[in-house]
């Protein structure tokens, strides 16, 4: 199993935990760091959806670090990107083919 890091966040006497990418998702910020298969590619297109359902006048930034992979997978996720309201900044990290 991979390690995904732990992010702490105090506020007053509150305390939360998320994993670092639900962080990320907070924020708007998507990261794709694999292959893009079926299964990749609908985490992706719900993380879209969400935020778009969430709050459709703001902007959304993918981050990618991806060697590619299927083809189809990838077109679902260009498709939302297409599709939905909010603006997608994709930053390409590494590779991403």
């Amino acid at each position: 199993m991979p390690y995904v890091p732990i992010v702490v966040e105090q506020s007053g006497r509150a305390e939360r935990s998320y994993d670092i990418y639900s962080r990320l998702l907070k924020d708007r910020i998507i990261f794709l760091g694999s292959v893009i298969d079926d299964n990749v590619a609908n985490l992706i297109v719900a993380q879209l959806l969400h935020l778009e359902a969430e709050d459709p006048d703001k902007d959304i930034f993918m981050y990618i670090n991806s060697p590619g992979g299927s083809v189809t997978a990838g077109l679902a996720i260009y498709d939302t990107m297409q599709y939905i309201k909010p603006d997608v900044s994709t930053i390409c990290i590494g590779q991403a083919a």
